[in-house]
């Protein structure tokens, strides 16, 4: 049995190119790393925060999808008749207390971490650490919420990495935002819905993301490794991890979405 630690984790995240003051966005799965983590999820987050520093910044999706309007849900577990109840019921995104769901358990633990800052967003939320939290987090949109103005759009505009900590490119947000950037026909698009509070009373508020389609993410990226030397490769723990700046990866899917999704 392999034994994990905040020094060997720390060890690992060094030797694959993470350092003190970068501006990282990372997806994980804590069940990747294998062995015994001593510590659990908050090994995992102090280890992160060991290396980045507060002169960096960390980024952790913190999404809430079960405030999110049931239609969305594809295989809802109650019926459609039914589903004005969870609009009309479900308590509103308060970014200090409401959990995320389907983020892992190391994205959880980090949310509850003094000095996180999290976004506004009631389903599609992002939390943030260090020098930069409080940029990457503020005024999220809710329209296009992994778009411009988006905790995404930040990391971009501050030439930010991506980390992907045992889990593939279907699990790559920074992918969103160059969805959004494409030009390309017959583009998909999707109504939404959230509870969230609007001048301090619950309401349940509509939205507009213009560009959900995913189901080539995961063709992208093997493209992006195939085709540029951007993405460094490792091991931390037993799991596979992948580091890439995130602009050239934003960049290259915007192209590689415009030439192969222009017949629809």
């Amino acid at each position: 049995m392999m034994i994990i630690t905040t020094k060997t984790l720390v060890h690992d995240f060094t030797r694959l190119g993470l350092t003190a003051g970068q501006t990282v966005l990372v997806h994980t799965s804590m069940k990747a790393l294998g062995g015994f983590i001593v510590g659990d999820a908050p090994a995992v987050v102090d280890a992160f925060m060991q290396v980045i520093t507060p002169e960096g910044t960390l980024v952790m999706p913190t999404n809430s999808t079960n405030n999110t309007d049931p239609l969305t849900w594809g295989g809802s577990p109650v019926p459609p008749e039914q589903w004005d109840i969870i609009r009309a019921e479900t308590p509103p995104y308060r970014p200090e207390l409401t959990p995320s769901n389907r983020m892992g358990a190391i994205n959880e633990c980090f949310r509850t971490y003094p000095g996180v800052r999290r976004s506004s967003h009631p389903a599609f939320s992002f939390a943030a650490w260090g020098k930069h939290a409080d940029f990457v987090t503020a005024n999220q949109s809710l329209d296009n919420s992994v778009a411009e103005q988006s905790p995404i759009g930040r990391v971009y505009e501050l030439d930010g990495w991506v980390l992907l900590l045992g889990v593939g490119y279907e699990r790559n947000t920074s992918l969103h935002l160059a969805d959004f950037r494409a030009d390309y026909p017959h583009k998909q698009s999707e109504e939404n819905g959230s509870a969230m509070l609007v001048n301090g009373r619950r309401q349940w508020v509509t939205y507009r993301d213009d560009a959900i389609g995913m189901d080539d993410f995961a063709a992208i990226g093997a493209a992006f490794e195939a085709e540029t030397n951007e993405v460094i490769s490792g091991q931390v723990g037993n799991g596979t991890v992948r580091l890439m700046r995130q602009r050239p990866l934003v960049d290259f899917a915007v192209r590689w979405l415009e030439t192969n999704r222009r017949d629809g």
